[in-house]
Parts: C-alpha cells; sequence; structure tokens
C-alpha cells in the first residue's frame, strides 16, 4: 500500500487482514514479517484513532440538552408509558 495516500477505515482493516492472512500462510521471511507487522502495528493505531473519533462523535450527537449524556433505558422498562404521556 501506498504511504501518499490515506486509507480509510474499511480499508485499512481489509490491509490488516491481508497482513494477518499473509503472516499465517508460513511463507513469510522474518525481514517480511518484521515489515509487515510495522505496518500492521500503524494500521492499528490508525483505526484505534479513526473508532476513537467516531464514538466521541456519536457521543456528542446523543448528549441531551442538560449537556449530560443520554442514560440508556433501563433493559426491563419501555422509554415511555403510553399512559404518562396522556
Amino acid at each position: 500500500m501506498s504511504e501518499q495516500t490515506p486509507l480509510n477505515f474499511e480499508q485499512s482493516f481489509a490491509r490488516l487482514e491481508e497482513i494477518l492472512d499473509k503472516m499465517n500462510s508460513g511463507n513469510v521471511s522474518l525481514d517480511e514479517s518484521l515489515t509487515l507487522y510495522e505496518e500492521a502495528d500503524r494500521l492499528m493505531i490508525k483505526c484505534h484513532e479513526k473508532l476513537s473519533n467516531a464514538q466521541t462523535k456519536i457521543e456528542t450527537l446523543i448528549k441531551n440538552r442538560s449537556g449530560e449524556l443520554a442514560k440508556k433505558e433501563e433493559p426491563d422498562r419501555a422509554p415511555f408509558d403510553v399512559e404518562e404521556v396522556s
């Protein structure tokens, strides 16, 4: 992969899968394994950053008006009762 063109998350993840398949094939020299490991490490860092940024954006979008993160619904309770709204 070219270092010139930045990869999006999906491309980075696909490249990580390619690297894993190649390393698991058993047909890779030690030097090539080290090069692939270094590339995989860079890709994992980029993927983690992208996921972290996406999580932050999502948390910002679900904030309620008071500035608090919206609380998850309790599993045994509906979001509201029809009787409560009436």
